[in-house]
Formats: structure tokens, sequence, C-alpha cells
């Protein structure tokens, strides 16, 4: 199991658009995905589990793959936020 932690730094939060492309990226890989934030967890290739967690800026959410392509799975999980401008270059 794989999983890495972000910041979430856009004004607006995880809001539609990036909560929407995140979860396209995630239907690309054969691993589960999940997403964590406040001790509760979805599976990050449900727009409706994602977007209930209302994510707003300054979180902490950590993305948990499992299976066989997890670590591209993080990686472009994290390229993805990267270019939506979601975290900084940093996390």
């Amino acid at each position: 199991m794989a999983h890495k932690q972000f910041f979430i730094t856009a004004e607006e939060g995880l809001h539609a658009r990036p909560a929407a492309a995140l979860v396209s990226e995630a239907n690309r890989f054969e691993s589960e995905l999940s997403l964590e934030f406040k001790d509760t967890k979805v599976n990050m290739k449900s727009i409706l589990g994602v977007m209930g967690l209302g994510i707003p800026t300054r979180s902490d959410i950590t993305i948990h793959a499992e299976g066989p392509d997890e670590q591209e799975a993080i990686a472009g999980s994290s390229a993805l936020l990267l270019e939506k401008g979601m975290i900084d270059a940093d996390s």
C-alpha cells in the first residue's frame, strides 16, 4: 500500500472541476484509490465521494493506493493536483 499527504493551497479548496479531474485520473489505474480528509476515507474513483468531503483550502488530505500500479497512481494524482493549482510544488 502506498500513500501520500498533500496540503490544499487553492483558495476555493478542492472544488468541482479539479475534483472531477482527480476522479478521472484515479479511474485510469487498476489500483484501489481512496482520499482521506479528517478521518473520513472515500473511494477516489467516485465523484460523489470526493465532493462529499467538502475539502476547503488549507486542508491536509491523504491519497491511499493499493494495487499493481499504486506508485504510478500516487504520482499521477500528485501531478494532477499540482497542474490544477491545488497544491504547491513542494508537496
